[in-house]
C-alpha cells in the first residue's frame, strides 16, 4: 500500500500518512448526507426522495469504478471483503494487538461492503417501485423499508465502530476522513 508521509506538529514522534483522497471523502460524506436527508427530511412520497435516491446510486457507482481505478487506498484490493480475516482482526485486537491499518481494517471492510451493498438494494427497490411492473406492490415496499432500517441500524454500528477504533488505535478516524490523512502514533506499528 503506498502512503505518502509526513512529521506531525504537536504529536511528538506521530507521523501523518495520507489515506483517503478527496473523491473518497466526498463520496462518503455525500452518501452520508443523501441517507440522512432522505430518511429524516424527505417525504418518501416525493420527487425530492426520489432524486436523492438517485444520487445516492450515482455516488456509490462513482465509488465502485473508484475502487477499480483510483489510487491503491481507495481499491477494492485495500480493504478485501473477508469474514475469516475480520474473525482473526477482533480476535487479536481484544488480544492486544493495536496495530494500524492504512485503509479499513478488516471488520470495518465488511462494514464497507454491507453498507454499499445496502444503499444499492435500496435504490433498486425504489427504482422498482417506480415502475408498472411493481408500483403499489407490497412486498417491494416493505423490502425498500426493511433494508433503509437495516441501513440505520448498520450506519449506527458503523459510527460505534469508528468511535471504538478511534479509541482502540489513538488515531481520529473521524478527522482523517475529513482532512484524508491518519495521524500514526509514534511505535504504531502498520498492519
Amino acid at each position: 500500500m503506498v502512503a505518502s508521509t509526513h512529521p506531525t506538529h504537536g504529536r511528538k514522534g506521530a507521523r501523518e500518512v495520507s489515506v483517503w483522497d478527496p473523491l473518497v471523502r466526498l463520496i462518503h460524506w455525500g452518501l452520508a448526507l443523501a441517507i440522512l436527508v432522505n430518511g429524516a427530511l424527505a417525504d418518501g412520497e416525493s420527487r425530492t426522495h426520489a432524486l436523492i435516491g438517485y444520487i445516492a446510486l450515482s455516488l456509490l457507482a462513482m465509488r465502485m469504478l473508484w475502487a477499480l481505478i483510483g489510487p491503491p487506498n481507495a481499491r477494492f484490493s485495500a480493504f478485501p471483503p473477508s469474514p475469516l480475516r475480520a474473525l482473526r482482526h477482533a480476535r487479536a485486537m481484544f488480544g492486544g494487538d493495536r496495530r494500524v491499518h492504512l485503509s479499513h481494517n478488516p471488520i470495518g471492510a465488511l462494514m464497507v461492503y454491507n453498507l454499499w451493498l445496502s444503499v444499492l438494494a435500496i435504490g433498486v427497490t425504489g427504482y422498482m417501485m417506480t415502475t408498472l411492473a411493481y408500483f403499489g406492490v407490497d412486498w417491494v415496499e416493505k423490502a425498500h423499508e426493511t433494508i433503509f432500517d437495516w441501513l440505520l441500524i448498520s450506519v449506527a454500528l458503523h459510527v460505534a465502530g469508528v468511535a471504538f477504533d478511534t479509541w482502540h488505535s489513538g488515531i481520529n478516524l473521524v478527522k482523517a476522513m475529513v482532512n484524508g490523512r491518519k495521524t500514526i502514533p509514534e511505535g504504531k506499528d502498520i498492519a
